[in-house]
């Protein structure tokens, strides 16, 4: 028999994924949204010019979140900064083994690194 601090786990992701995945339209449209008011910054002509690539990449995104959300065991903390409306320490976890992920690295490779140096760091290469 399996002992259930071992089944425990597997079980609360299985069960968490279908909620995960009710959410992950509103998350992809969050995820375009905020890509097209930070690359626009107020410019209206771009922002409509930014709507479908940033659609395009709100996808994949947002399936990766969900992916990783899942797979790593971290749902239920990460669902409940979605109901919270925050954004704790394990969502940035989620976070960043997503960006590695969509980035080809090794999925912990990024955890040591602070998120704002990481914002900042994509910020510079925009210029």
């Amino acid at each position: 028999m399996f002992a259930p601090v071992l089944v425990a786990p597997v079980l609360l992701t299985s069960l968490l994924l279908p909620v995960l995945q009710l959410v992950r339209p509103q998350l992809e449209q969050r995820l375009k949204t905020v890509c097209v008011e930070a690359a626009a910054a107020g410019n209206a002509s771009l922002a409509a010019k930014l709507e479908a690539p940033c659609a395009q990449l709100a996808r994949p995104t947002s399936q990766c979140l969900v992916e990783e959300t899942a797979s790593s065991g971290r749902g239920l903390a990460v669902l409940g900064d979605l109901i919270r409306g925050d954004f704790g320490a394990e969502s940035e976890v989620v976070l960043k083994r997503c960006l590695a992920r969509m980035l080809g690295l090794p999925a912990d490779i990024l955890q040591q690194i602070p998120l704002r140096e990481l914002a900042q760091g994509f910020a510079k290469t925009r210029r």
